[in-house]
């Protein structure tokens, strides 16, 4: 993925790498209480293997990185507040760590889930 040469060596980028970041960004954001797998065959896949990056999927073409994530938000949050803050994390803290812009950001949301409220 992301390919640097320098006069030491190459150095190559994972998109698992990116995944994990964006993972733990969306994961410390306001109002996220969890990801979700896109769709059932990743579900299974990620109980199964234990990937640390579930529910993100990152896609590269040379030139630019398109993050999707799929989250679980609290009940009562603002959702587009709720997506707008995962978006700007993940943007944030990739384009820390990589040191190259970010294309998009797509969240989707993927369900609610209510608080035990005691």
């Amino acid at each position: 993925m992301g390919e640097e040469t320098t006069a030491l060596g190459s150095i190559h980028i994972s998109p698992n790498a990116l995944a994990t970041i964006a993972y733990h960004a969306t994961l410390t954001s306001y109002g996220v209480v969890g990801l979700a797998p896109k769709n059932l065959a990743e579900g299974i896949s990620a109980t199964i293997t234990k990937i640390p990056a579930r529910g993100v999927s990152v896609h590269y073409n040379g030139e630019d990185i398109d993050i999707e994530v799929y989250i679980i938000i609290e009940y009562g949050t603002r959702i587009t507040s709720v997506a707008d803050s995962v978006a700007d994390a993940v943007r944030y803290q990739v384009e820390k760590a990589l040191g190259m812009s970010v294309h998009q950001v797509n969240v989707h949301v993927q369900g609610l889930r209510v608080s035990n409220s005691e």
